[in-house]
C-alpha cells in the first residue's frame, strides 16, 4: 500500500507541475493531457471506477466555480486557458481533478479528521498558489488579499472534498454480495 500512496502522490505532483508550466507558457492542453493520463491510470486502479469518477467530476465542478470566483473578483489572473469570465481556466479545473485523485489514496489519512483537513487546506493551498505564481502560472492583483481568499476557500472546501471522498470511495473494495459463500478461514491452534 505504501508504494500505491507514493505513486499517487508523485503522479499528482507531476500533474500539478505540468498544469502550472503549461498554463504559464500558453499551452494549457499539455497539462490537461497529463492529467487525463493520470486520471486514466487512477480509474483503472480503482475498485469502483464510477464512484471515483463521480468524485473527480464533483471536485472539478467545485474548483471551476471557486477559482472562477477568485478570477471574477480580480484576485487571481491566469495567463491562459480562460474561456469564461467567472469560470476557472481549463488547466486549473484539470488540476482540481488531479487533486481529487489523492483524496482516497495519499490523502486518505484526512478522513475523519476535519480539523486536519481544514488546516491542510488553509495552509497547503496558499503555498501551492504561491509556488504557482513563482512559476508564472498565476498573478495576484493584491497578494495578501488573494492568498487570504485562497486560504479561506480551501479551508472550507478541503473538508467537504474529504467527506465527499468518503462517500464516493472508489478504492474501497466492492461489498461482498449477501448470498455469496464466505471464504473458508484457516484456523491456527496452539498445541501445548
Amino acid at each position: 500500500m505504501t508504494v500505491t500512496i507514493l505513486i499517487n502522490f508523485l503522479l499528482f505532483q507531476a500533474s500539478w507541475l505540468a498544469c502550472v508550466l503549461s498554463g504559464a507558457h500558453g499551452w494549457p492542453l499539455l497539462g490537461i493531457a497529463v492529467v487525463a493520463i493520470v486520471v486514466g491510470y487512477h480509474l483503472v486502479r480503482a475498485h469502483r471506477p464510477w464512484a471515483e469518477a463521480a468524485l473527480l467530476a464533483l471536485a472539478g465542478a467545485i474548483g471551476a466555480f471557486w477559482d472562477g470566483q477568485l478570477v471574477g473578483h480580480g484576485w487571481l489572473i491566469y495567463p491562459s486557458g480562460v474561456f469564461a469570465q467567472w469560470l476557472a481556466p481549463s488547466w486549473i479545473i484539470a488540476m482540481w481533478v488531479a487533486f481529487a485523485t489523492t483524496l482516497n489514496v495519499s490523502l486518505r489519512w484526512l478522513r475523519g479528521r476535519a480539523g486536519w483537513a481544514l488546516l491542510f487546506g488553509a495552509i497547503g493551498a496558499p503555498l501551492a498558489y504561491y509556488a504557482g505564481a513563482r512559476l508564472g502560472g498565476v498573478q495576484f492583483a493584491d497578494p495578501l488579499i488573494a492568498l487570504l481568499a485562497v486560504a479561506a476557500g480551501w479551508m472550507l472546501i478541503t473538508p467537504v472534498l474529504v467527506a465527499l471522498a468518503g462517500r464516493l470511495d472508489g478504492f474501497r473494495p466492492a461489498a461482498t454480495p449477501a448470498n455469496a459463500e464466505p471464504r473458508p478461514s484457516i484456523e491456527v491452534r496452539e498445541h501445548v
